[in-house]
C-alpha cells in the first residue's frame, strides 16, 4: 500500500460545505483516505450536474475527482478531471500545480510545463512547481540522449491482474523474494475502499534446486490479515521482518504504522507494533533496514520535515534520541518514500519532489566521506518512466527488481526485473619480432592504476588477450627469452560500452641486427632529419627498459659512390645517432658506433617481402644482383640497403 500523498487533515481543508448528501458522503470517504470509493461517488454527482447554475459545483467535483485519481496513481484520469475543473473555472490556483503533475505523469511534458508556469504566476517561489518544470525539461532532453544501459523487463511470474510491488530479498542467499500483492487470493473477502482492490498481503517466491523461481504463495503464519500488510524489509539475518500495516477503523482515519514479525522456519509470527514516537496522528511506513542492522530508514509525514512525506531513520541499537530526518539533500517539499539502504553510504528512494520523468522516480543518493552531505541523482531511463517507479531491491551487482505502474492505464503496480549488462572491454594483439615472425611463450604483463595486475603468455601464433576495466591507465610490458623487453602505455575509455582495443609488441631479437625504421638523413650528409625523432625516442625508451644491454649502432649506405666515401658517410651517420641517444640520457659506454658503408647488403626477410613482393625472401641485395633489375626495382633495393640498425653486444652491463 502507498502512503497518502498529502496529510489528510490538510486535504480536508479544500472541501466546502454542500447540501448534497451524496457529495457529503464522497467528502467523508475522501477524508478517510477511501479514494476508490470516493471517486465513484464524485463521478455520479458530476454526471448529474448540468446547466449554468451548476458550473461552480461541477468544477469543484471535477477537482475532487482529480484528487482521487491522483492518489490512485491514475495520471491520465487525473489530468482529464483537472482539465474539467479548469473548464468550469475552479477558483483555487493549486489546480494548475496538480494538473502539471498529472500531465507530467502522462508524459505530456510541454503541456505540464505550461500548467506549472501558470501556477508560478500565482506562487512564484513554489519549489514543487519549479522542480516539476526542471523534471519535464530533463525528460524532454533525455529523449535525445542515450538511455542508461539498464535492461528492464516485466517479471510475469510475480505479477497478477491486480497490483504487485515492493519486492525484497530475504537475505544474502537471494533465493527468496518477498513482495506485496493485492491479488484476488489475498486474505479477506472485502475490497479496499482506498484502492478498489483486495487489501495487501505479503507473498513469497522461492527458487527451486535448478535456481528457477517458483510460483509465489502467501507467507505462512499469522502475518497476513484482512488489514493492509506490505512494503517490507528484513534484518541482516533474515529472522525479523519490518512491515507497513494500514488498519481501518470505524472511529478514526486509516492508521499507517510499522510492525515487526519474527520468523520460525518458514512461518512468520503475528506482527507487533514498532514504536517510533508517541505521535498518533502521523503516518509511519516503508521500513528499510541498513545492511549492518544499525539503522531503520522509514517514511513519515511527522512534524519537523520538509513537506509531504520525508525519509527518516532511527538507530535500532540505541533508539533513544536517535531519530533523525535525512535532511534537505534527500527530502523536498514533495514526497520521498520507499527507501532502500544498500550500504552505509548508498541509499535509494523514490520521490516526486526531485526533478523526474513523472510520478515517482527512483533516485540514488551517495553520502560523502565526511558523512554530512548526500549527492542525489535520478537513475534515468529505463529504470524510471513517466509513471511511478519505486520499491527497488538489488541482488548480485547491478541486478535486481523494482516496481512500476508504467504502461498500466489503471495505475496498477507490477514487478519488473532489471540488470546492468557487464561491459566487455578487452585488449588483444600479437607479439612478433622485427621480421614479423610470431614470438610464442612471450610473457605479457599489464598493470593498472586501479591496482590490477595481470599476466598472459602468448600463444603459438604470438596472440594474447586481456580483460580490462573502464577509465584505467595501464602499463604493459612484453618479454621473451632471446628478445629485449618492450613497454607500452594505454588508457581505456571511460564510455559505458563494449570495446576491443588492439596493441602489438614488436620485440627486438638479441642474436641478429635490428633495423631502426624511419631514420632519415639529409642527402649525402650525416645530419638527422626531424622526422627521425620519433624512432630515436623509441630506441632510447627501449634502452631504458633494458638497462643491462649494450649495443652497436650500425649505419649502412647503398651502392652509389666509392667504398671509401660510403664508409666515411656511414660512420658519421652512426655517430649522429649515438650523439642523439647520449643527449637523451643513455650512458655513453653502452653505445658503440659502426659504419659499414655498402659492405653488408641486406638479406630480404619475410617483412621486407610483404612490402616489396618483387624480392624473394632470402635474396641478398648485392650490387651484382641489383644491376640486373629494372630502374624502379633498383631504387627500391637501394632504399632497403640504406638502413640504420642496432645489434646487441652484451646483456651484462651494470
Amino acid at each position: 500500500m502507498r502512503l497518502p500523498a498529502l496529510p489528510l487533515l490538510l486535504t480536508l481543508l479544500i472541501f466546502t460545505a454542500c447540501n448534497s448528501p451524496k457529495l457529503s458522503k464522497a467528502d467523508e470517504a475522501f477524508g478517510r483516505g477511501e479514494f476508490f470509493e470516493a471517486q465513484k461517488i464524485y463521478k455520479k454527482v458530476y454526471n448529474k450536474l448540468s446547466g449554468k447554475a451548476d458550473r461552480p459545483l461541477r468544477g469543484e467535483v471535477a477537482y475532487k475527482q482529480g484528487l482521487c485519481y491522483e492518489r490512485l496513481n491514475m495520471a491520465s484520469n487525473a489530468s482529464k478531471a483537472f482539465q474539467n475543473a479548469r473548464r468550469y473555472d475552479y477558483p483555487d490556483s493549486v489546480l494548475y500545480l496538480r494538473l502539471g503533475k498529472a500531465l507530467q505523469g502522462e508524459g505530456q511534458y510541454a503541456k505540464a510545463i505550461e500548467a506549472y508556469e501558470t501556477y508560478l504566476s500565482f506562487d512564484p517561489d513554489n519549489a514543487l512547481a519549479m522542480e516539476g518544470i526542471n523534471g519535464c525539461r530533463s525528460a524532454i532532453a533525455a529523449k535525445d540522449k542515450p538511455r542508461t544501459r539498464y535492461v528492464v523487463k516485466k517479471a510475469p511470474l510475480f505479477n497478477s491482474p491486480r497490483a504487485d510491488y515492493s519486492p525484497m530479498f530475504l537475505d544474502k542467499n537471494l533465493d527468496q523474494l518477498y513482495f506485496t500483492t493485492n491479488r484476488e487470493k489475498a486474505t479477506g473477502t472485502s475490497h479496499s475502499e482506498i484502492t478498489g482492490m483486495k487489501r495487501g498481503d505479503i507473498y513469497v517466491s522461492r527458487k527451486d534446486e535448478q535456481g528457477r523461481w517458483r510460483q509465489p504463495e502467501a507467507v505462512e503464519g499469522g502475518l497476513n490479515t484482512d488489514a493492509d500488510e506490505g512494503i517490507i524489509s528484513f534484518s541482516p539475518d533474515g529472522q525479523t521482518m519490518y512491515l507497513t500495516r494500514a488498519r481501518k477503523s470505524d472511529v478514526s482515519d486509516t492508521s499507517v504504522e510499522i510492525f515487526t514479525s519474527r520468523r520460525s522456519d518458514a512461518s512468520w509470527s503475528e506482527p507487533q507494533k514498532f514504536e517510533i514516537t508517541a505521535d498518533t496522528l502521523s503516518t509511519f511506513g516503508h521500513p528499510a533496514v541498513s545492511p549492518d542492522g544499525t539503522y531503520l530508514y522509514f517514511t513519515s509525514d511527522m512534524p519537523g520535515g520538509f513537506g509531504g512525506h520525508d525519509i527518516w531513520r532511527i538507530n535500532l541499537k540505541e533508539r533513544g534520541g536517535s531519530l533523525e530526518n535525512l535532511g534537505p539533500q534527500i527530502n523536498t517539499a514533495g514526497d520521498e518514500m520507499f527507501p532502500y539502504s544498500r550500504t552505509d553510504s548508498l541509499l535509494y528512494f523514490s520521490s516526486n519532489g526531485h526533478p523526474g520523468f513523472g510520478g515517482l522516480d527512483l533516485f540514488k543518493a551517495k553520502l560523502n566521506t565526511t558523512g554530512d552531505y548526500w549527492s542525489v541523482e535520478n537513475m534515468g531511463l529505463p529504470i524510471n518512466s513517466k509513471g511511478d517507479d519505486f520499491g527497488i531491491t538489488f541482488g548480485v551487482g547491478e541486478n535486481g527488481f523494482l516496481s512500476s505502474n508504467r504502461d498500466d492505464g489503471r495505475g496498477r503496480d507490477h514487478i519488473y526485473s532489471f540488470e546492468l549488462p557487464d561491459i566487455h572491454i578487452t585488449i588483444s594483439g600479437y607479439v612478433v619480432d622485427k621480421d614479423d615472425e610470431p614470438v610464442p611463450n612471450a610473457i605479457i604483463r599489464i598493470v593498472g592504476d586501479d591496482g590490477s595486475n595481470q599476466k598472459e603468455v602468448s600463444r603459438d601464433d604470438g596472440s594474447f588477450r586481456f580483460n580490462l576495466d573502464r577509465g584505467v591507465r595501464y602499463v604493459m610490458k612484453a618479454g621473451a627469452t632471446g628478445y629485449l623487453n618492450q613497454k607500452q602505455e594505454f588508457t581505456s575509455d571511460s564510455a559505458e560500452e563494449d570495446a576491443d582495443y588492439g596493441i602489438d609488441f614488436i620485440l627486438a631479437a638479441v642474436n641478429k641486427p635490428q633495423v631502426i625504421e624511419n631514420i632519415f638523413y639529409d642527402f649525402d650528409k650525416a645530419t638527422l632529419r626531424p622526422q627521425s625523432k620519433a624512432a630515436l625516442d623509441e630506441l632510447a625508451a627501449l634502452m631504458r627498459e633494458n638497462p643491462h644491454v649494450t649495443i652497436e649502432l650500425g649505419a649502412h649506405t647503398d651502392r652509389k659512390g666509392s667504398d671509401e666515401y660510403n664508409m666515411a658517410l656511414s660512420e658519421r651517420r652512426a655517430q649522429s645517432v649515438i650523439d642523439y641517444l647520449i643527449a637523451a640520457g643513455i650512458e655513453t659506454d653502452r653505445l658503440s658506433p659502426k659504419g659499414y658503408g655498402e659492405s653488408v647488403p641486406k638479406t630480404v626477410t619475410k617483412r621486407i617481402n610483404k612490402e616489396f613482393p618483387q624480392f624473394e625472401e632470402g635474396t641478398i641485395l648485392t650490387e651484382e644482383f641489383i644491376s640486373t633489375l629494372s630502374p624502379e626495382d633498383q631504387e627500391a633495393a637501394d632504399q632497403i640497403n640504406r638502413r640504420t640498425e642496432f645489434r646487441v653486444l652484451s646483456l651484462e652491463y651494470f
